[in-house]
């Protein structure tokens, strides 16, 4: 993958539970990019994460999710994930029965447009998984178990990013990933992200309200979104006066 990749959403809306959260977002990704979406509890910055990726349960109730000129909006989630668009769930679930290696295998299957590689053999998916195991302190005996199965909640948020470097997608949603992290994990999982931008041409939404995550991981633009509007956007030093002044003045 290389840098040229675009994500546009344009008024968006989104329901949860039947209740409006999202109320109208724009935002404009470019491959290598990192826009940090802000936000006290509440302000509808999951709600955000699970409409640009379809996930059940949030209705996109308007406006426009594009990918290189896809629109996303109306297709499902594994559609949206074959286009490119990868989710980091705030709460990885357990998968029991179902192996790590068989998912990156299923994930990485050829759809009859591509040509098949030697990264997409078993040996291949086998050598990319401890690869990105040793990049971010993954244990590689987890990377035998059944997916995220009696992981603590931490080495779950790494197995998602474990699995963002082996599927290389264009575009990457991180919902809340560093939520539950000590601070090495943190670091691991951020560097991995920001290198991630540079080797691939990444591109990156990461929803969270904690400043430590950007410590490492530098934004390019940094949105704060409240009770389902971005109110204001800027650069980093935007998460800085945050760091200091909370989000009372919005």
């Amino acid at each position: 993958m290389t840098a040229g990749h675009h994500l546009v959403v344009e008024g968006l809306h989104a329901s949860a539970g039947g209740k409006a959260v999202v109320k109208g977002v724009d935002l404009s990704v470019s491959g290598g990019e990192v826009h940090v979406v802000m936000g006290p509890n509440g302000s509808g910055k999951s709600t955000l994460a699970h409409a640009l990726m379809g996930r059940p349960g949030t209705t996109v109730t308007g406006g426009s999710i594009r990918l290189d000129g896809l629109e996303l909006v109306g297709i499902p989630a594994w559609r949206r994930a074959r286009a490119g668009l990868f989710l980091a769930l705030q709460q990885p679930i357990e998968v029991p029965g179902v192996l790590l290696d068989a998912v990156m295998a299923e994930a990485l299957a050829p759809d009859g447009s591509e040509e098949p590689t030697a990264e997409r053999t078993p040996a291949g998916i086998e050598d990319r998984l401890r690869r990105e195991a040793a990049a971010i302190g993954f244990d590689e005996r987890f990377l035998r178990r059944a997916l995220n199965v009696d992981l603590s909640g931490g080495e779950r948020k790494r197995n998602e990013v474990l699995q963002l470097g082996v599927l290389r997608p264009p575009f990457c949603v991180l919902d809340e990933i560093d939520s539950g992290l000590d601070v090495d994990a943190v670091r691991a999982v951020a560097r991995r992200i920001e290198s991630a931008t540079e080797e691939w041409g990444l591109g990156v939404v990461a929803v969270t309200h904690f400043h430590r995550l950007l410590r490492v991981l530098r934004a390019d633009r940094v949105h704060v979104l409240v009770e389902g509007r971005i109110v204001a956007s800027g650069g980093p030093e935007l998460a800085e006066e945050l760091e200091h002044t909370g989000y009372a003045a919005y």
